[in-house]
């Protein structure tokens, strides 16, 4: 047990190092943050086309199954570790205070995983237990391989892999009943009043007011596992992000080690007890009686 226990967070701390290890440059075509923020900007508006996915049970859905009221779309990766499933719980906790706001009848929220084959079905339902989302206004669905390039340009979302997972924007997309994109709800803090407010106007049937400016949104929006410098151009690895996972890593094998010279401890003392209780059993009585005693 302790050995694959060891052999797990050994592959942990391998994979740790090497990404620390990434020389800047490593990223073969690393997210162009600037366009990445204009694409989803310039999605705003646009009615999704017919896409056809499956639902946690493996059964085929279409996206306009889901249409009727307001939507929320998040994109995300179930290999993930941190970010996507820090932001599903920040969209969890707003989610929750919408349905008190509004009622859970009045909007849907759907997240889809892009990383194909491997966000299938089991896959999206695991990740969905594990953030112990069971909201019955919210489902979580994979598109065929094929068809997530179109998906994905339709909603203004860009991605590229990297050393370290994806790089792509943290946003959730809001769209009218007829499927259109309203707006776009960036940051991986999502709180009641960013989404709130999209949903409040569709709700009453209002426009959207005029947001930031698109070079504004560049400067603030996260980039993932990489982070864009706008001051130089260029992107570096998010050191923060790597010396947390060091940090988890580090605790594990520390609580590895407490954990095995615990049981090699009591082992051996139980070994000494029993080698003691041998010793006294081979010991000759301090009296020898006769046979005829």
């Amino acid at each position: 047990m302790i050995g694959r226990v060891a052999l797990a967070v050994g592959g942990a701390l391998f994979s740790a190092l090497v990404l620390a290890a990434a020389p800047e440059g490593l990223a073969p075509a690393a997210l162009d943050a600037p366009g990445a923020v204009r694409d989803s900007q310039a999605a705003i508006g646009r009615q999704i086309g017919e896409h056809r996915l499956l639902d946690r049970q493996g059964r085929e859905v279409r996206l306009a199954d889901y249409l009727g009221k307001p939507l929320l779309v998040s994109f995300i990766y179930t290999g993930c570790f941190q970010v996507c499933p820090t932001t599903t719980q920040s969209l969890a906790q707003a989610v929750d205070k919408l349905a008190q706001d509004f009622g859970a009848d009045k909007f849907g929220v759907i997240s889809i995983g892009f990383n194909q084959p491997f966000d299938s079905p089991a896959a999206m339902r695991a990740f969905a237990a594990q953030m112990r989302i069971d909201a019955r206004n919210w489902e979580f669905l994979s598109p065929p391989g094929a068809t997530v390039d179109a998906l994905t340009r339709d909603f203004g979302f860009r991605y590229v892999a990297t050393p370290a997972g994806f790089d792509h924007v943290l946003m959730v997309s809001v769209l009218d009943p007829s499927g259109r994109i309203f707006a776009q709800v960036y940051g991986d803090q999502l709180s009641r009043d960013k989404l709130g407010e999209p949903v409040r106007l569709l709700l009453r049937d209002a426009p959207m007011p005029a947001g930031l400016p698109v070079t504004a949104l560049i400067e603030r929006v996260r980039i993932l596992c990489t982070v864009y410098d706008p001051n130089t151009g260029k992107y570096r690895y998010n050191y923060g992000l790597i010396l947390e996972i060091a940090g988890g890593v580090t605790f594990a094998l520390a609580m590895l080690w407490f954990y095995a010279n615990e049981w090699w401890n009591r082992r051996r003392l139980r070994r000494g007890r029993a080698r003691r209780g041998d010793q006294r059993a081979a010991k000759p009585p301090l009296v020898e009686r006769s046979a005829d005693a």
